[in-house]
């Protein structure tokens, strides 16, 4: 058990987007005892709800129903709201482990956990709702997560030198947050797909977790899993992205371990791209590891 708390260690997996969050949620989903839903966003709008509220309970309902993400849960409105208002007297942690409990439930599974990257820049909202975080960073060459998010919607930019920067501030603020954390364990995606046993089983031991090999084997059902979201629409109705390109941007956590898929900027990278992005983030490569 946590050391402050009586509710067991929750994984929460974060970093910079394309550096295998995904894949590494998919391994934890597989696992008998430990259900990991699809992102969820809301926690940090939810913590900062204000007590004041009249009520405190149906705010918080609408802030978790109203998120962007909620259609990926598919959970029943009544039924949440009915475990919410069961919760006496009510308070925001409370509600939040009500939602993840009713989503684990659905799976039959006791323990839960999260995977939304962007949480890596919000730690202290999370554990202050939620003592019981424990955040698994994955962090990958810089220079491989540049092509990979390069073509995609939520690029902040198609150049190396803004997709380095964006790497590099991603990473060193996490790290940076967590040395306030309680709980914080780094995992390297190139080692994981290498070893990923070995790489488990530590993670599992920082989980208070007994390690199942039904996780190597989570490709079995990640298609399953990956199906339950939809299609993402912006404020005025227009799509954001499909469900369709949601799924084929995730194609590849539907295979084993690919270890062609570490250091591909040796073969794909141009010198010229190369160069530009070493010369943005090349001293963060060079102390993760990784070098220019």
């Amino acid at each position: 058990m946590s050391d402050r708390t009586a509710f067991p260690p929750t994984p929460f997996i974060i970093g910079a987007g394309r550096s295998g969050t995904t894949l590494l949620r998919l391994m934890l989903d597989a696992h008998p005892d430990m259900c990991i839903p699809p992102e969820t966003g809301f926690i940090p709008a939810a913590t900062e709800l204000s007590r004041a509220f009249a009520d405190p309970r149906g705010e918080f309902f609408q802030t978790v129903t109203q998120f962007v993400t909620w259609e990926d849960f598919n959970l029943s409105l009544e039924e949440f709201f009915a475990v919410l208002k069961d919760i006496e007297p009510f308070d925001t942690s409370a509600g939040i482990r009500a939602f993840y409990h009713l989503y684990a439930r659905r799976f039959g599974k006791p323990r839960w956990g999260d995977k939304t990257p962007v949480y890596c820049l919000q730690m202290r909202e999370v554990e202050s709702a939620l003592p019981e975080a424990h955040f698994i960073h994955i962090i990958r060459d810089g220079r491989d997560v540049a092509l990979s998010v390069r073509p995609l919607w939520f690029a902040p930019g198609k150049d190396m030198t803004t997709l380095a920067l964006d790497w590099k501030s991603r990473v060193e603020q996490t790290r940076q947050l967590s040395r306030r954390c309680m709980h914080y364990l780094e995992v390297q995606y190139e080692n994981l797909i290498a070893d990923a046993k070995s790489e488990l089983k530590r993670i599992c031991v920082f989980l208070d977790l007994q390690y199942h090999p039904r996780m190597l084997r989570y490709f079995e059902g990640a298609r399953a899993r990956l199906a339950e979201v939809k299609t993402r629409y912006r404020s005025d109705g227009t799509i954001l992205i499909s469900k369709e390109e949601r799924l084929f941007n995730q194609r590849l956590t539907s295979a084993p371990p690919d270890p062609s898929r570490a250091f591909r900027w040796k073969r794909e990278m141009t010198s010229a791209e190369r160069r530009e992005f070493e010369h943005a983030a090349g001293d963060l490569l060079e102390t993760l590891g990784y070098g220019r």
